[in-house]
Order: C-alpha cells, then structure tokens, then sequence
C-alpha cells in the first residue's frame, strides 16, 4: 500500500522538553490506525504538526502522489489538501439544525458572497442525505444540533468532516463519555469511513480499540514504541511497562 502520510525524523521541544523525538511514522490510502500511549507520549502534538497547528523543529511531514512538504503549508491549506480534524469536544453549530450544520459543511466555494448566495441544489441535497443515514441522523435531520446528546453531537460533527471529502480523518478520542449503543455504532461509523479514506483514531479506551480491529501504534516519549495488531503490541513487554502496566 502506498503511503499517503509520511511523517519523517520529526521533532519538536517546548521549553526544553522534546515532545516528538526523531518521529516517523507512514499511513496508507485506505487504512484505519489506532495511535495509542501513555499521557504525554506526544499523540496530540503529532496531530498538530500534521495539521499545522505546530511546526516541528525538524522533519519532514510528506503528503499525497506528489510528496507535498506539509510544514510548508498553513493550517488553512493543510484542510484544502484533504486533511480533516476532529477534536473530543464536539463542536457543532447548536442553534441550527441538523440539516444546516451538514448543508454548511459541504464542499463547496467559500467566498463570503457564495455563502450568502447559496442554496442547496438538488445535488447537494441528496449528499446531506447520503451523509446523514451514513452518520445514523437521518431522522434528526430537522431537529437543532443543541437537542442531540453527546453522542449524536460527534457523528454530526464527523459527518461534517466527510461533507468536506477529507482523504485523512484525525480523530481524537471519539469514544470518550458515550454510552455503549453510541460507542457500537460509532466504531461501525469509522471502520466504513476506512473504507475510502484514511481514518487515524487516538483513544484510550482498549475495548474501543479492540472492536476497530485495525493496525495500532503505541507512541511513547515522542517517538515509536511498537506497531501492529492491538493483540502483537499489548504483549509487546515495552509497552506493558510504560502504558498498559500502570
């Protein structure tokens, strides 16, 4: 498989503590990842310097068929190229409906004239559609974002993600305070998501973890500690004595 993200010797310090060491890592096109490790391993600055939020003091971070340099782009352009990024605080807009949030996301020109102008084709319509039976909300679609619970407030917001086409989903800790319908239905969510695209999942939960049934990177210290499947690194002895064992 053919990467779609390389991340190359990257690393990053803040005030004398190196948060990324020497960091490579690739991803394919289609794949789902689960990334892992211990509370400072590094999983969130990996996922800023991937969306340009930080820059790394060294590296490269390499993207698509052409081997874009990411670190030369701005958070903004990172989007454009295909990246997507989900936070654990949902953050959807409450006081408009379902529909909106979805309608509003959708890939279209983002001038601030085309967005006081647009109305929803007949095309754009259907793909709200396709989007919300794809996120399970096609009934709630009328309804304001604000009324959802938890749960729903994160697959409209992971459906806004995909109105957007990313080619890569960052998620972080999509599992976090969900009930065990929401969690279920949230994992068949991201393993269809994987179908097309690459999904990269940050989360502590293992049993969340275990139902992906994916590849997984355990990050320790800034940098790779082990890679495979959850059973191959949860036996690895590493990381039982710096993650699981604690």
């Amino acid at each position: 498989m053919r990467s779609l993200l390389e991340v190359r010797d990257v690393s990053v310090s803040f005030d004398g503590f190196r948060a990324i060491n020497n960091l490579s890592l690739a991803m394919g096109e289609p794949e789902l990842r689960a990334v892992i490790g211990p509370n400072g391993a590094g999983k969130t600055t990996f996922m800023d310097i991937v969306t340009g939020k930080t820059r790394p003091d060294t590296g490269q971070v390499l993207w698509g068929e052409r081997q874009i340099d990411l670190l030369r782009l701005s958070e903004s352009q990172i989007a454009r190229a295909g990246i997507g990024r989900k936070f654990q605080k949902p953050t959807v807009f409450e006081d408009q409906t379902v529909w909106a949030n979805l309608s509003m996301a959708l890939r279209n020109k983002r001038g601030p004239f085309a967005v006081m102008l647009w109305k929803a084709t007949a095309q754009d319509a259907a793909r709200i559609a396709e989007l919300a039976d794809e996120i399970g909300l096609n009934d709630r679609l009328g309804d304001r974002a604000g009324d959802l619970s938890h749960g729903q407030k994160q697959w409209l917001e992971i459906g806004m993600l995909l109105a957007q086409e990313p080619r890569l989903l960052l998620v972080d800790e999509p599992a976090a305070g969900m009930t065990p319908t929401e969690r279920e239905h949230t994992t068949e969510l991201l393993k269809r998501a994987a179908q097309t695209r690459a999904v990269m999942v940050i989360e502590h939960d293992m049993e969340f973890i275990r139902r992906l049934e994916c590849r997984v990177t355990v990050l320790h210290e800034g940098a790779v500690l082990a890679e495979g499947s959850l059973d191959h690194v949860t036996a690895n002895p590493q990381v039982i004595d710096v993650y699981l064992g604690r």
